[in-house]
């Protein structure tokens, strides 16, 4: 059977359509669209241009999905339309519009989404595993082949940006109130047993779009998707420099991405920096992939 997935996210929407045999799949199209939702929250509410981006995006997607003869689909949203002080409104105003129901994941499911995900690429036993998205950053620690402790924190790629970022790019005032942010929200919290883990998994578009930097800066072979530590602190110390160059390739490589990458890489250095974390696994899979092998597969195969 085939069946797609539609991701809200606080900074990109994506579609994937997957072909599922029994409990194994294979992705067979995805596509997104950059909704930049977090951009458009105001005291805590989605503004009413926010909500006609998602459902302009979701219409798109029908589309695609109408086209395609898919009947088979799950919508869900994670921190974008969670976070948000007129969650029911938007609900509501995106169904009337498109006439999908969309489920609002909890932050707990969407930490336990991206483990699975994430692990179902790689067979992993023990390290953190971090997932940045538009307006949250959910960080994991797992050991022994299971999820130990799961915390989501409100601050994300695109999140950062709009409160800290007056132009396109982050100059060295932005980056150090960046930096006194997450070192607040991540140091700060005593839930957030901090311990050395040397293995990173990193899940997200952020992290994805840094291993793209990865092949062309270190560089990787194509098909590599470990980078170490080290490679990582060059790439964001070279990308945030705010050198021509630097923001050029940045253009070239992910210019829909000129005006969060370098607080989405922030995040990511910080935890690896934070957990002692020597080498980066990039992957894939997500919270998509989790979503499927538990609601839709688990579902399908019981």
């Amino acid at each position: 059977m085939n069946h797609a997935i539609i991701d809200i996210g606080s900074n990109s929407m994506r579609l994937t359509l997957y072909e599922i045999a029994g409990t194994a799949f294979k992705v067979l199209l995805k596509t997104k669209y950059m909704a930049g939702l977090a951009g458009y929250v105001k005291e805590g509410s989605l503004l009413p241009e926010g909500i006609e981006r998602a459902y302009s995006g979701l219409l798109e997607f029908k589309g695609i999905l109408d086209s395609l003869q898919i009947e088979s689909y799950s919508v869900f949203a994670t921190a974008s339309l969670r976070n948000i002080a007129n969650t029911d409104a938007a609900l509501a105003a995106i169904h009337d519009a498109t006439g999908f129901y969309v489920e609002v994941l909890s932050a707990d499911d969407e930490e336990y989404f991206g483990y699975v995900g994430a692990m179902r690429e790689r067979n992993i036993t023990r390290g953190v595993e971090v997932d940045i998205g538009g307006a949250s950053t959910e960080i994991v620690t797992f050991d022994d082949n299971r999820m130990q402790k799961g915390l989501s924190f409100p601050v994300g790629s695109l999140s950062l940006y709009r409160d800290y970022v007056p132009k396109i790019f982050p100059g060295r005032h932005s980056i150090h109130l960046i930096e006194q942010e997450l070192t607040q929200q991540m140091e700060g919290n005593e839930e957030l047993s901090v311990e050395t883990r040397p293995l990173l998994v990193c899940v997200g578009g952020t992290s994805r779009a840094v291993l793209k930097f990865a092949k062309v800066l270190c560089p990787l072979s194509p098909d590599s998707h470990t980078l170490s530590s080290s490679q990582l602190l060059s790439i964001c110390d070279y990308l945030s420099s705010g050198d021509k160059e630097a923001i050029d390739l940045i253009l070239k490589l992910e210019p829909e991405r000129i005006h969060t990458l370098i607080p989405g890489l922030m995040i990511m250095k910080h935890v690896c920096v934070l957990f002692h974390s020597t080498t980066l696994i990039i992957s894939s899979y997500g919270v998509r992939e989790g979503y499927l092998c538990e609601r839709v597969i688990g579902r399908t195969t019981v």
